[in-house]
């Protein structure tokens, strides 16, 4: 049992309290998931930028890793953003494997940012300073281990694309299978966890040129097991239940926000929530919004 969230702001007036209204409604889900949680928020980004999102072990002085390969580095807890320029983007990653082998990027995007630690989503929270992030889009996720260990590696989101990643509630039958059909396809997977393999599924299908919509309708064919997933990426933010749909679900519309919960007391303290449209999201249904259309 997990509780994800996530938030997709349409009234621009709303973005500076997007951190804030996510880091409440990871509170409430605590009692789903008090073992590890985490959150990606889309904020702003720069032309011919990536961030690299970091993480490493309490105490990494992610600010003079940032001095010694050359790039600016915003330091939270045990995370960091490395901004760097798009067309230096791989020489970076090989410099950290190279000179910094304890640390790890966990996430890359021109505007995602994505941070994840053990402990209660409340503490996590606080720990990365969520209530000060302002963005489009964002989503979370608190962890109750029930198969794995309790680890940082293990909490979710999981991100294999650039801007793209992906929160779970369920658990995936054939993601043995379908990791190794992925991996022959050259995509890299860092954990055992069958919500990295959704993430990865993803990801392929994008890259083969689907939207993230289409993406989600094709993995009603090819993923088997009971799920429901939140995702980003860069401009769209979605919404899939298995075509069972065990697991509890319900979003709320207004003209300023849509938002997701696993149950809805995530959602009783969003603003307007009285006036919003409430439903269930039904099985093997798509849910979608970009920022684009």
């Amino acid at each position: 049992m997990c509780g994800i969230v996530g938030l997709f702001i349409k009234d621009p007036k709303l973005e500076p309290q997007l951190g804030a209204m996510l880091a409440e409604m990871l509170d409430v889900m605590c009692s789903r998931g008090p073992d590890s949680a985490g959150f990606a928020v889309y904020g702003a980004g720069a032309d011919g930028t990536v961030k690299l999102t970091l993480r490493g072990p309490a105490g990494s002085d992610f600010a003079a890793i940032g001095t010694a390969l050359g790039y600016p580095a915003t330091t939270r807890d045990t995370h960091a953003v490395l901004t760097v320029p798009t067309a230096d983007e791989a020489a970076a990653r090989a410099a950290i494997a190279a000179r910094f082998p304890q640390i790890s990027v966990v996430g890359a995007g021109s505007r995602m940012e994505l941070y994840k630690e053990v402990g209660l989503p409340a503490d996590v929270a606080k720990r990365f300073k969520l209530e000060t992030m302002s963005g489009t889009h964002a989503i979370g996720h608190t962890r109750m281990a029930t198969e794995s260990a309790v680890t940082t590696d293990g909490a979710h989101p999981f991100s294999t694309g650039p801007d793209q990643c992906l929160v779970h509630n369920g658990s995936l039958s054939n993601h043995a299978g379908l990791r190794r059909r992925l991996e022959r396809e050259g995509l890299t997977l860092t954990t055992e966890n069958d919500s990295e393999v959704a993430a990865a599924y993803l990801t392929y299908r994008m890259k083969q040129g689907d939207t993230l919509g289409e993406a989600l309708e094709h993995s009603l064919g090819d993923l088997d097991g009971f799920y429901t997933f939140v995702v980003g990426t860069e401009s769209g933010f979605g919404v899939l239940r298995d075509p069972i749909a065990c697991k509890p679900a319900v979003m709320a519309e207004t003209d300023e926000y849509v938002a997701f919960g696993s149950e809805y007391r995530a959602l009783a303290g969003l603003p307007g929530i009285e006036n919003a449209r409430v439903w269930e999201p039904e099985p093997a249904r798509v849910y979608f919004w970009d920022r684009a259309a």
